[in-house]
């Protein structure tokens, strides 16, 4: 079977994260530079081979003190390390349009196995005749795994920052 590459559709894509902050609510972010592309058995996503680059000088949370921060050497160091890395290695079926995608995710120079949720939206043709699939992507890494590991207490004791960070992304890519 003849193998079909996707390109990531950036204008219709996100990828948001999530953490605790002093325990009691939760902050909120985004990259806003990434890329990522795909192959497949022609439209066949359980056989894709994916790979996903997001830019860690590109995040954005609301607050250039908290941007500033985090792309400094307590967090992600953007200077020394400018990109997150996915590779996927395995993709599992769930449930209907529910997946497993395992991958090696590398933050700062720390390469981790992890498995994201996925959901696949499906297939459909805009009205400029471009072939587009949509996914929804859902996952939890600990911070500290990846030398992300700031932290402070509160004066309860608390953590400032939680060590647990929701990862989302919703992803449209264009047939070529």
């Amino acid at each position: 079977m003849a193998s079909t590459t996707w390109n990531l559709d950036t204008a219709h894509s996100e990828v948001t994260f999530k953490v605790k902050h002093l325990v009691i609510s939760t902050v909120s972010g985004n990259f806003k530079n990434f890329s990522s592309a795909v192959s497949t058995e022609g439209d066949d996503f359980s056989t894709a081979k994916i790979s996903f680059e997001l830019e860690t000088g590109s995040l954005d949370t609301g607050s250039d003190m908290r941007n500033d921060h985090l792309r400094g050497d307590d967090f992600f160091n953007a200077e020394a390390f400018p990109k997150i890395l996915f590779t996927a290695t395995a993709i599992r079926p769930v449930n209907g349009a529910e997946h497993e995608v395992d991958g090696q995710l590398t933050i700062r120079d720390v390469t981790k196995p992890i498995t994201f949720k996925v959901e696949f939206g499906g297939i459909a043709k805009d009205p400029y005749g471009q072939v587009k699939a949509g996914f929804e992507v859902e996952g939890k890494i600990k911070r500290s795994e990846f030398g992300l590991s700031w932290n402070a207490l509160t004066e309860a004791g608390g953590a400032v920052v939680s060590d647990e960070v929701k990862i989302q992304a919703n992803v449209q890519y264009i047939k070529q």
